[in-house]
């Protein structure tokens, strides 16, 4: 599949690669200076992969699918949650806003198949608008000041997980309808753009890269997407929740609003005080790059696996997720991760990569 930006990834060089049954641009220049550029500048991504889910369902219906309160959730505002099984494991985590006419759902790439029969076999009124909306992620210091040369929509009175219509309040000619929330993945101030038709965004993320030439703009791919959300410890679906996760496990027992009934939370009851292993950070202290799946050890014995590894440009060295067995997590302790190579790790405390450390 391809998103209604891949001809345009073309023109710009990208390189390409298969994920989720997506071609998606990897990178246009190298993933290290599109990673660099979003810290210090701004960079404009396309994540058209992801799902685009609209629900016309009452809240308190869709309440039964989250951890969270979907009534607590004021018209205009989003929310970070989950959606578990009867047994306690995330299926999927995502964002949703809500909307004049409904809520919407952003299923994680690859899943909206599987969340819509979800939805519809709990009796949720759902469509699916995943092609026929693209997604720019807009990303960076000066990410505001490039939306400020796209839209007269005053984009500084949006507060973190705030959601507009701004398809009027373009500076370009566009009959599109374009949403426009204060949200992203790579722990930058940013903007993510909901566009429909799908094929409106290619406009869209043209002006970009030319009004954000001031801004030193740059397009970026999935290379420098994945690199800056594990600086900043952001989960990725197919790697942190492989295998069936409770929130638990993931420290994410936050999202949990304890006061609603939802499925899976009889499940959870259970086995909040049956956790095993859990999600820990591993900074490298020597030259490797850990990887997923790589087996992490202590003393000669086998504790955990990595489940997000990879390269910190910011920090210059390796850096990784692992779910680790409890008894063993403490910050400071030193772990030996066993990949193509063996190589020396201390536990911290998340993120990677703190603000204005890069």
């Amino acid at each position: 599949m391809k998103t209604a930006l891949y001809d345009l990834h073309k023109e710009l060089g990208a390189s390409f690669t298969d994920f989720m049954g997506y071609e998606m641009p990897l990178k246009y220049t190298s993933i290290q200076e599109e990673h660099l550029n979003v810290r210090h500048n701004v960079g404009i991504f396309d994540v058209s992969h992801m799902g685009k889910i609209f629900v016309r369902s009452e809240a308190e219906k869709i309440s039964k699918l989250i951890v969270g309160d979907a009534k607590k959730i004021e018209t205009g505002m989003g929310n970070y949650t989950l959606l578990l099984d009867e047994n306690g494991n995330i299926i999927d985590d995502e964002v949703f806003f809500h909307l004049e006419d409904g809520f919407l759902f952003i299923p994680n790439a690859g899943l909206h198949e599987k969340i819509m029969k979800w939805f519809i076999s709990h009796g949720i009124e759902a469509e699916d608008m995943t092609n026929e909306y693209s997604i720019l992620a807009i990303q960076g210091r000066y990410s505001a000041e490039v939306m400020k040369e796209l839209t007269h929509f005053d984009v500084n009175s949006l507060k973190f997980f705030e959601v507009a219509e701004i398809g009027n309040k373009m500076k370009i000619e566009s009959n599109a309808r374009i949403i426009v929330s204060r949200s992203g993945y790579t722990g930058e101030k940013g903007y993510e753009l909901y566009i429909s038709p799908a094929e409106e965004a290619i406009k869209i993320f043209k002006e970009a890269l030319e009004k954000g030439k001031k801004y030193n703009i740059m397009p970026i791919g999935l290379g420098a997407r994945d690199s800056l959300r594990l600086e900043k410890c952001f989960m990725l679906a197919g790697n942190e929740f492989e295998g069936g996760r409770n929130p638990f496990e993931l420290g994410l027992e936050w999202t949990i609003d304890w006061g609603h009934d939802f499925i899976g939370k009889d499940a959870l009851i259970k086995a909040k005080n049956n956790v095993r292993e859990k999600l820990s950070f591993l900074k490298c202290m020597e030259a490797g790059i850990p990887r997923h799946k790589d087996i992490v050890k202590k003393d000669g014995r086998t504790i955990g696996k990595v489940s997000s590894g990879g390269f910190s440009p910011c920090l210059k060295k390796g850096i990784a997720m692992a779910f680790i067995e409890k008894e063993y997590i403490e910050i400071d302790s030193v772990v030996e991760i066993e990949g193509r190579r063996k190589i020396n790790a201390i536990m911290v405390k998340p993120p990677f990569v703190r603000k204005g450390e890069c």
